[in-house]
């Protein structure tokens, strides 16, 4: 009884913490995209699109950027490569390389059909955020310009 309710503990635990290396991956590869950043301030709270949800229309390219990655993701959910439930864009772990020098990002080929497919996505929209720069006026806007 005591070894199934660890189990139960386990089993319940697990999506969050991979949940948060998997998004840790992603903080990762923007900050070698954008290495001055702080992606967990920076990113929760832009425009209509950057952090949980997003509605209306995208205030600028950064703001697109998230909408872009979020329908990326949405697409993953629906991949044929990909498990619903174990190959969840928010959970599932992949491999990657950062050139700092570059400040560029590779996925590598030892990830499978639908790790590659979840890594192009964070890697395009990392790649997207070093190009459209970032606008303090569009941080942390209130929600009525995205209806």
């Amino acid at each position: 009884m005591h070894l199934s309710h660890s189990l139960l503990i386990v089993l319940f635990s697990l999506p969050a913490l991979l949940g948060y290396r998997a998004l840790w991956q992603f903080r990762s590869m923007i900050l070698c995209t954008v290495p001055d950043s702080w992606p967990a301030l920076d990113y929760a709270d832009y425009g209509c699109y950057c952090g949980l949800g997003g509605s209306g229309t995208p205030v600028d390219e950064l703001d697109r950027c998230c909408q872009v990655h979020d329908q990326c993701y949405s697409d993953a959910m629906q991949h044929d490569d990909c498990w619903a439930i174990l190959d969840n864009p928010y959970t599932e772990i992949y491999s990657y390389n950062c050139d700092k020098a570059s400040k560029t990002v590779t996925c590598l080929d030892d990830n499978d059909l639908c790790e590659k497919f979840i890594c192009e996505c964070d890697r395009n929209a990392a790649m997207c955020f070093a190009e459209a720069g970032y606008n303090e006026e569009n941080a942390d806007i209130s929600s009525d310009r995205c209806q």
